[in-house]
């Protein structure tokens, strides 16, 4: 078992704390965040030590590992720091705002010569690993498209400041949703090449009504389409097209194969806790027992695509190129 700290204590943050509850893998022990008024509670909440520093927290001996749960612009410095404490890093989606900062990041984990893991628990979704196997498996033939869709209601749910601020949050409901569909197609079938966007908002945050949709290509040769709506209820859904079938994720357990001449299958897998799935993987990693099972190129790869959206949505929804890395993963 590893004994980590954690800084951030907002909505998210209380939520890796509660899938953390019982980990045979990860007990979290030191909690960090410059609000004191809302961080203090939350940390006796779950009996941690509490700092409004992070020089505090990494001086903590107990603290063998950090987990990062705060806006987003503040993730590249916060890695860099506990890097060159020498501590594994886990830090939430997106990773970074930036391909260059995503690089960065990286880089300081390398050289320190310790793991980096972000925290894309959709990864490890049933329905996901189910595709995976289906596609390993050589049973939907040349690959041609993908599509998938992620929308819910937490941007009025859960509403924050920061949430809403365009600095922090571009791009309609890429930070919030539209980034864990990008790492699904990175899992999938590789790293995006170019992007273009249509950004439809009916009424701005807070409580936002918009949609985003998202063209792409990838560097593998395939088509793709992406989209999001941040105030619908819940919907998940993958669907990967190939000559000879098609394999669609109809929900976080569901797929549905479809192959030439042959009845629909659908398959079902059992329910997971992606968040502690993810932490537990972060726990392996930090101990060497396992790598943690996204690649840093795709990690890279789903910042750049990211960055690249942003930026054909800056220009009207034009074409743009997803920048490559040749990084080590």
């Amino acid at each position: 078992m590893i004994t980590a700290g954690i800084i951030g204590t907002g909505w998210w943050g209380k939520e890796l704390l509660k899938s953390a509850r019982g980990s045979s893998a990860i007990r979290f022990v030191h909690a960090m965040s410059r609000h004191a008024a809302a961080g203090a509670p939350v940390a006796a909440e779950y009996g941690l030590r509490f700092s409004t520093s992070l020089e505090a927290m990494l001086a903590d001996k107990e603290v063998q590992a950090v987990v990062i749960a705060t806006p987003h612009r503040s993730h590249r410095a916060l890695i860099e720091a506990v890097a060159a404490r020498r501590l594994p890093v886990f830090c939430e989606k997106p990773l970074t705002l930036t391909r260059e900062d995503a690089v960065a990041a990286v880089a300081a984990c390398q050289a320190a010569g310790v793991p980096l893991a972000v925290g894309h628990n959709r990864r490890f979704l049933p329905s996901l690993l189910l595709m995976q196997r289906i596609l390993a498996e050589g049973r939907l033939g040349t690959l041609l498209h993908i599509e998938g869709h992620s929308s819910n209601e937490n941007s009025s749910r859960n509403f924050a400041p920061w949430r809403a601020d365009p600095e922090e949050s571009p791009a309609g409901g890429m930070t919030g949703t539209g980034v864990h569909v990008i790492d699904a197609f990175t899992a999938l079938v590789g790293p995006a090449k170019r992007v273009s966007t249509l950004h439809v908002m009916r009424k701005p945050p807070p409580g936002p009504l918009d949609s985003l949709s998202v063209l792409l290509e990838f560097a593998c040769g395939i088509s793709g389409t992406l989209a999001m709506v941040r105030a619908t209820p819940l919907v998940w859904r993958l669907h990967l097209f190939g000559e000879r079938g098609s394999v669609e994720a109809v929900s976080e357990t569901e797929v549905v194969l479809r192959e030439s001449g042959r009845v629909p299958e659908r398959l079902t897998a059992p329910k997971a806790d992606t968040l502690r799935a993810e932490l537990e993987a972060f726990a392996a990693a930090a101990e060497g027992r396992a790598p943690y099972p996204l690649p840093l190129d795709h990690a890279v790869a789903n910042v750049a695509a990211f960055e690249a959206i942003v930026q054909s949505l800056a220009q009207g929804g034009a074409p743009v190129e997803v920048a490559a890395w040749s990084g080590i993963g």
